[in-house]
């Protein structure tokens, strides 16, 4: 099994993987301000731009970010100095700069309509990507607003791809924590017969921008999403996919997404992962369609936010897709002849141990019985890291632990270091190893280019790419029209109609379609 990621944020990384702060230049690295200053977007009147970049020199403050598109800026500036600057008369507003962070299940292709040799995720029949060809979707544009994509990953390389140098987060095709290439394997991985796994549209034709806002230190600001977005929508892209957000709503922010949905761009972005009410924005703007989680049996993910303005649900569970180049980890397991399939520990060194299997019951307490040999371990009663610890004082050179109820599941060894590996295993397949004791077991984790993660950030590029599909057939459609389309045509979940955690219910591109064919864009 590859690399299960789990990052939750208050405000965002989609992920159980569950990125933002200040900008500088256009798109600038995140920094906190200075203290005793504050960091606000100021709207000026148009022509006003020189006056008002005085004004903010002479109240000792400084221009951080020119937003993309709109008569707007984010400067840093002493808290006193901000009444000023709202009694300016080429000031229409000020307002606090927020900020904007990301919010991280296979079968073997049969080579149909696949090629033999690598993984379908879950999510993509789930959302019938399997039975609406991408053939046309090369008059289409998605804009990816992240941290990035690996372009020479083995399974994007080769998609029509472009995007632009930032002097504060880089290069648009660089990933320094593989947020934004994990979302773009699941729109667009390719369709390359024994490589890795495929996305919604897998065949190398859908058009991809990639804006960056989001680097190693993996947070942006409210304004640098507005010039994102601007940047988006001035490279052609139909449809934007941000899978992240923010707790309150931000004026500039919104004016850009409105007109932009003006102009028939279509803005998608993730609920939010911490799994209460709250509304988070940009996917809160009434321009912009809010996007929640399943799981592989189509039940709403705990950690996904629900309110009312949740609309439309995708996979977003143990979702599997590329990561940067070998920054992955994928878990092995034999015992005898049996090959299982582990689940992840997160924490655990990358190497691999041979050696009899031992019986280390729940792990709770040292034992030198197990001393040069795989300790199975049961879950439950003490944590992991203690467990694997345990083990590892015991003489012990792998652990298993597997679970007490049905099920596969994740572990993490928190801030605890380990130098023995060490993964997961469901309950059937703990029972069977029971009845292995003393055969040789391997346990190992190896580096990876794919990882599960979960999170509305991955159920967001789900809905981003069926959009851009559903659309590629009824060109003439508006982004409106479409985004009402996908809604009407979901998949109903939970209570009937519309609700608060799986909003219409599942995004599904074949119903879509067929929907459109039928009765029109407009219906």
């Amino acid at each position: 099994m590859m690399q299960s990621k789990t990052r939750m944020s208050t405000i965002a990384f989609a992920v159980k993987m569950v990125v933002a702060t200040t900008a500088l230049g256009v798109m600038g690295a995140a920094s906190a301000a200075a203290p005793d200053t504050t960091r606000v977007i100021v709207a000026f009147k148009p022509g006003s731009k020189a006056s008002v970049k005085s004004a903010v020199a002479s109240a000792k403050g400084n221009v951080k970010h020119e937003i993309f598109g709109m008569n707007a800026m984010a400067i840093e500036v002493p808290a006193v100095a901000l009444q000023g600057l709202q009694n300016n008369p080429n000031v229409e507003y000020v307002e606090e700069d927020l900020v904007r962070k990301p919010f991280a299940l296979t079968s073997p292709s049969t080579g149909t309509p696949y090629a033999t040799g690598q993984l379908v995720p879950y999510g993509i029949k789930m959302v019938q990507a399997d039975i609406l060809p991408d053939t046309n979707t090369t008059n289409r544009k998605v804009c990816i607003i992240d941290s990035g994509i690996n372009r020479d990953h083995e399974d994007l390389f080769g998609n029509p791809m472009a995007g632009e140098y930032d002097s504060g987060t880089g290069w648009w095709y660089t990933d320094e924590n593989s947020h934004g290439t994990h979302v773009a394997g699941t729109v667009a991985a390719i369709n390359n017969s024994g490589v890795g796994v495929v996305g919604v549209n897998s065949n190398k034709k859908l058009n991809l921008h990639i804006v960056k806002v989001f680097n190693a230190a993996g947070w942006a600001y409210s304004s640098t999403l507005a010039s994102a977005a601007n940047k988006c929508g001035a490279a052609g892209a139909n449809v934007i996919s941000m899978s992240l957000g923010g707790g309150r709503k931000n004026v500039t922010e919104e004016k850009a997404f409105n007109t932009l949905q003006a102009n028939g761009v279509l803005s998608i972005a993730a609920a939010g992962n911490d799994g209460n009410s709250v509304i988070s924005y940009p996917a809160g703007y009434a321009s912009v369609m809010m996007v929640g989680a399943l799981d592989e049996n189509k039940a709403w993910a705990t950690f996904s936010q629900y309110n009312s303005k949740v609309e439309i649900s995708a996979p977003g569970v143990a979702v599997l897709s590329t990561v940067p180049m070998g920054t992955g980890s994928e878990s092995v397991l034999t015992v005898g002849t049996s090959t299982y399939v582990p689940g992840s520990m997160e924490g655990s060194p990358v190497t691999t141990a041979t050696a009899p299997l031992a019986d280390f019951g729940i792990g709770d307490a040292v034992n030198t019985a197990v001393s040069g040999k795989v300790c199975l371990i049961a879950r439950g009663t003490v944590d992991f890291a203690t467990k694997v610890s345990n083990c590892q004082a015991s003489g012990g050179v792998g652990a298993v632990v597997y679970n007490n109820v049905a099920g596969a599941f994740g572990g993490t060894l928190g801030t605890t270091v380990t130098n023995i590996p060490s993964v997961t295993a469901t309950d059937t397949d703990g029972a069977a190893m029971k009845n292995q004791l003393g055969q040789s077991a391997t346990v190992g984790v190896k580096a990876s280019n794919y990882a599960y993660f979960d999170g509305t950030s991955m159920a967001t590029p789900h809905v981003s790419a069926v959009a851009a599909l559903v659309w590629s057939y009824f060109p003439t459609c508006t982004g409106a029209q479409i985004r009402s389309s996908l809604g009407k045509s979901a998949q109903d979940l939970g209570a009937v109609g519309r609700d608060t955690k799986f909003g219409y219910g599942l995004v599904q591109a074949k119903a879509a379609h067929d929907r459109i064919a039928s009765l029109g864009c407009g219906n």
